[in-house]
């Protein structure tokens, strides 16, 4: 993201009346926490994992500062995604302690229930858009998923 837009944002969050904003980019996402009437910033790149606190200064923003050059992106798995339809919680199976929907190395066929997403406690089952063998599981049992993650590999 531009210095100059990041900047922009800071000075628009400090004088306004909302005390926290998230903008997400295909270049990166940006949140900008104010607390004690200075605005924050906490902007992670592609890659970070962990979210940084820091502080709006005119020095934390330097007028020349070159852009940092984006982060590689991981490769994309061969196959087809299946990516999830919601914002929930990714669990492998229907309860706890019961057998996983499937397995790697597992054939499915397309409309075969794969996992639950977990909505405002609604328990949502996916299913899969397409038939084969389930190569890879990109998700943990319990952990949050984004609209369009990819949660399982089918080829």
């Amino acid at each position: 993201m531009d210095l100059r837009k990041l900047k922009t944002l800071i000075d628009l969050v400090s004088e306004s009346n909302i005390s926290e904003l998230e903008i997400t980019e295909a270049d990166g996402k940006v949140r900008i926490v104010k607390s004690d009437g200075q605005a924050h910033a906490l902007t992670p790149m592609v890659a970070a994992p962990v979210l940084a606190p820091a502080p709006v200064t005119a020095a934390a923003v330097p007028a020349a500062a070159p852009a940092p050059a984006p982060a590689p992106t991981p490769a994309a798995p061969a196959g087809h995604a299946v990516k999830s339809p919601m914002v929930g919680t990714f669990y492998r199976a229907s309860s706890p302690g019961a057998k996983p929907f499937v397995e790697v190395g597992q054939q499915v066929k397309e409309g075969d229930p794969i996992c639950i997403i977990e909505a405002m406690k609604i328990m949502n089952e996916i299913e899969a858009d397409k038939s084969g063998t389930v190569t890879q599981i990109l998700c943990e049992n319990g952990q949050a998923v984004e609209y369009g993650q990819p949660l399982m590999i089918i080829e």
